[in-house]
Parts: structure tokens; sequence; C-alpha cells
């Protein structure tokens, strides 16, 4: 195997906020959310609780609950990363979990857009309508599904945001 390709599902990921119809199955979902529980995480505490919203009204209710993340109404699935927010590095596993999902989701021929929860004022609405308990914050809506859109956004080139051992 060429040693680039195992970079490959990192490079090929982009936003992704329209989607075909077609649905995920169950078995993709549950790799997927496998790969968020196998997130690294400080401690190995594993704060998280990682959900699958594919019922098309609570995803339409999430939908009109993010203001960024209205797409996720028609997106076949949208994963949801909520943590214990009295963790000291909730954001940090949260946010490693979101990662892990959206790569696993990439390797599966899905496009993703990752929507921001924590800090959001509907935080609480959306744990409180997919019943998620008290005490986990909401870290983010991820929509997902099969599109055929390729966006190419431009980023900056390795030299503009890296440097090796002291930044000059």
């Amino acid at each position: 195997m060429h040693h680039m390709s195992k970079t490959k599902v990192i490079k090929d990921r982009r936003s992704i906020r329209s989607y075909k119809p077609d649905p995920v199955s169950e078995d993709v979902i549950r790799d997927i959310l496998d790969c968020g529980r196998l997130a690294p995480t400080a401690r190995n505490v594993q704060p998280w609780l990682l959900g699958a919203v594919t019922d098309a009204e609570l995803r339409r209710a999430v939908a009109d609950l993010a203001e960024y993340g209205k797409f996720i109404a028609d997106s076949p699935v949208c994963f949801v990363v909520f943590v214990k927010s009295d963790e000291k590095y909730f954001m940090e596993d949260g946010c490693a979990a979101t990662m892990n999902i959206i790569l696993a989701a990439t390797g599966h021929g899905l496009g993703t857009c990752w929507v921001a929860g924590h800090k959001k004022d509907y935080v609480d609405d959306i744990r409180q309508l997919l019943g998620v308990p008290d005490g986990y914050t909401l870290i983010s809506l991820i929509g997902a599904g099969y599109s055929d859109d390729r966006p190419t956004p431009g980023k900056k080139s390795l030299e503009e945001v890296s440097f090796f051992d002291r930044y000059e």
C-alpha cells in the first residue's frame, strides 16, 4: 500500500451541506459511532454520549433549533456528540470524538458538516429534545449523507501554517 493512501480519508474530507435522499444503513451508522467511541480521551474518562438521529421529524426539529444547521433537516443522519460538562477536558474529548465520527463517515463515502454545539443557546433545547440527561452538553451536530458535491475550499499552504522546532 502506498504510504500516502493511508492519509487519504483525512485529505478527502470536505464540509458538505447537501445530500442525496439515500438512507445510510444501520451497520454503517453503528460503525461510525463505534469509531467515535474509540477517540482519545483525557485519563480515558470517555465522558460522551454519541447519538445518531435518523428520524426525519427529529432531524427537522434539530435543524429548526440550530441556526447554522438548517441543512440537517435534509441529511439522512445527524450524529450528535454530548459530553459530561463537569469533566475538565470535556471540550477536547468531545472534539476528538467528533473528528473520529467525521473521518469514519468520510471513509464510508459520506459527506459531513460539523455544526457547533457548546456555547450555543440551543444546547439545552437539543439535549432535552433528544432525551439526553442533565449534566451533558452538546459539542457537535454532524449532518451526514451521500453527496455528489466535491467542494474544493481554499486551504492555506503547509508552509503558511506549520514550523519545525521553533516558529521564526
